[in-house]
């Protein structure tokens, strides 16, 4: 294995998305897609999205993978929502939308001329899980992300054991990132959750059985119905899928619903319950849960204070989960909960 610098390193966790030619791209999505329309642009880590809206309505999600991005990694993506339209076709996932010669991919431009792969997806309806989530939505949460887990069960692919910085099990790497977390108080905190985590949860997080997890469930992943924001309306942004036990795909999640209030779990609580009635989830990984939430909140503070710091051209979009992960993380450590309160119906 790589050594943790490595991952680090890695040129392609700091480059800003590519940049493109509008009217080059205009051109291609014409003549390779058959489609036309008005381009807007979207948020991204490393591809560059774009919506693009036809005349009659119709919207498509356009993406550049960045120039720096293995290809293998892109097709792992599209080769993982061609399987998931395969084993659960009633999923709300994005699908492949193909040129006029049945490509999933083709090669592109990005605007400083290096090649890079161009694909079109559907758009899915619906806004971003950003409100608080009810105990109700985090329920129907848990059963969605079961049904996905279970979906992609049997998902294999050349490039899904590869590394990534955002993947739980890579925790104890982030130390080095400490420093730039100028608060004492915060850094002190998310120090305390990698000890933590190599203390009592990595050894058995080590020993589960693995499969293809999607591992960036996030409110912004997430989307909700636009005239009814309790219902659930689809799960978009493969780009961070790994091979990892599906307790890293639970705890990755029930991270993002910690809310604060007089019962801060019960976002966590109803999305296991919800989980459960899909897929088991044995009670000594279920106990886990508050160490592994924690160390995800600590990597959200490590990471994006990092990135922040090298983009801040992009630091809204980096620093969106920042509050939330700080305010989870600074309840987490005061409480200190060994389990996940039962879920009251």
């Amino acid at each position: 294995m790589p050594k943790s610098s490595d991952l680090l390193n890695d040129p392609l966790t700091l480059a800003p998305p590519p940049s493109f030619h509008p009217e080059a791209l205009r051109q291609v999505l014409s003549e390779q897609y058959g489609l036309e329309g008005r381009l807007e642009p979207l948020g991204g880590e490393r591809d560059r999205n774009l919506r693009l809206i036809l005349a009659d309505g119709a919207v498509f999600l356009v993406k550049l993978a960045h120039p720096d991005e293995d290809p293998a990694i892109t097709d792992f993506q599209t080769a993982a929502l061609l399987h998931l339209e395969e084993a659960d076709a009633a999923l709300p996932v994005p699908r492949m939308r193909r040129t006029r010669e049945g490509a999933t991919a083709i090669p592109h431009s990005a605007g400083d001329g290096r090649p890079c792969l161009l694909r079109v997806l559907t758009f899915l309806p619906g806004q971003p899980m950003t409100e608080a989530a009810g105990p109700g939505r985090a329920h129907d949460l848990g059963g969605l992300t079961a049904r996905l887990n279970r979906a992609l069960a049997g998902f294999a692919h050349p490039a899904d054991t590869r590394r990534l910085i955002w993947d739980l099990r890579e925790a104890p790497a982030l130390r080095a990132l400490l420093p730039n977390v100028a608060e004492p108080v915060l850094r002190d905190l998310a120090s305390a959750a990698l000890d933590r985590f190599e203390a009592e949860a990595a050894p058995l997080l080590a020993r589960l059985p693995e499969q293809v997890i999607h591992n960036d469930l996030n409110p912004h992943n997430v989307l909700v119905e636009a005239g009814d924001p309790t219902r659930l309306a689809g799960i978009i942004d493969f780009g961070d899928m790994v091979r990892a036990s599906r307790l890293q795909e639970v705890a990755t999640t029930c991270a993002y619903l910690l809310r604060p209030g007089p019962a801060p779990l019960a976002g966590p609580a109803a999305f296991l319950a919800g989980y459960r009635a899909v897929l088991p989830l044995p009670e000594e990984e279920a106990a886990l849960l508050p160490r592994l939430i924690a160390t995800r909140m600590a990597m959200t503070v490590l990471i994006t204070s990092w990135r922040a710091r090298r983009q801040p051209e992009n630091a809204t979009y980096i620093l969106r989960n920042m509050p939330g992960a700080r305010a989870g993380l600074e309840w987490l450590t005061q409480a200190s909960p060994r389990t996940l309160p039962p879920h009251e119906e």
